[in-house]
């Protein structure tokens, strides 16, 4: 049985698919996004604030901003219309 079996709440630190998963993203995406990592012994794992961060960050669709922020938020997300 692995350390995890039981966990039924979003650990604090994420390894790179299961980050990706969180945001919805592709490994390969989530690799691409400016987020930092942390480390733990030989491992890099991703906070959970700083993914929520990110994602907080990022405009809605149709923000008084313009399009180009919704654009940019597209293009974050690997979305191409």
């Amino acid at each position: 049985m692995t350390a995890r079996a039981g966990i039924t709440f979003v650990p604090r630190l994420l390894p790179a698919p299961e980050a990706a998963a969180y945001l919805g993203v592709s490994a390969s995406k989530l690799a691409t996004l400016n987020i930092p990592r942390k480390e733990l012994g030989a491992k890099r794992l991703y906070d959970r604030l700083d993914l929520d961060a990110y994602a907080s960050e990022l405009p809605y669709e149709g923000d008084s901003q313009g399009d180009e922020d919704a654009a940019a938020c597209d293009r974050a997300f690997g979305i191409t219309r």
